[in-house]
């Protein structure tokens, strides 16, 4: 019966990363329309500031996609969750969020609790990252979890 199980879980991750793969290029090829028409259409050679975010937001995006699929492809190869790239991709999603973060429809009060939150994720991603970095931490099987 475990056996069964592990090859389901093994299907269900062969469909998520081909699902994600259509996902990343449907995105990549939205970030080089994107950067097409900022650089050549709108203003040649020159990205004004909203153009900028958005093809930011853009790169990011590709880039949170790629990091996924590399958790993926880990599981498949090992058969462990490399926990380090989990985090890594919270840091990477978070900084898109502050990248792409618009004041204009906030007060200063929402604005500076919506900072305060922010600054406190990344506070504790990054001690989250250091720790797992210094201990090696994975979990897999033959691995002990943490406790």
């Amino acid at each position: 019966m475990i056996e069964i199980v592990n090859k389901f879980e093994k299907l269900i991750y062969a469909a998520l990363m081909a699902m994600l793969i259509v996902v990343l290029l449907a995105a990549l090829l939205d970030l080089v329309w994107l950067l097409f028409q900022s650089l050549i259409l709108v203003t040649p050679a020159l990205l004004e500031s909203r153009e900028l975010m958005a093809v930011l937001g853009a790169f990011l995006l590709v880039l949170i996609g790629v990091e996924l699929l590399d958790t993926i492809k880990a599981y498949f190869k090992e058969n462990t969750i490399h926990v380090e790239i989990v985090v890594l991709l919270a840091v990477i999603a978070v900084a898109r969020k502050v990248i792409l973060l618009d004041p204009t429809g906030m007060n200063s009060f929402e604005f500076g609790v919506e900072m305060i939150g922010i600054g406190v994720l990344v506070v504790g991603l990054g001690a989250g990252y250091f720790l797992i970095k210094k201990a090696g931490i994975t979990v897999g099987p033959g691995r002990e979890r943490p406790e």
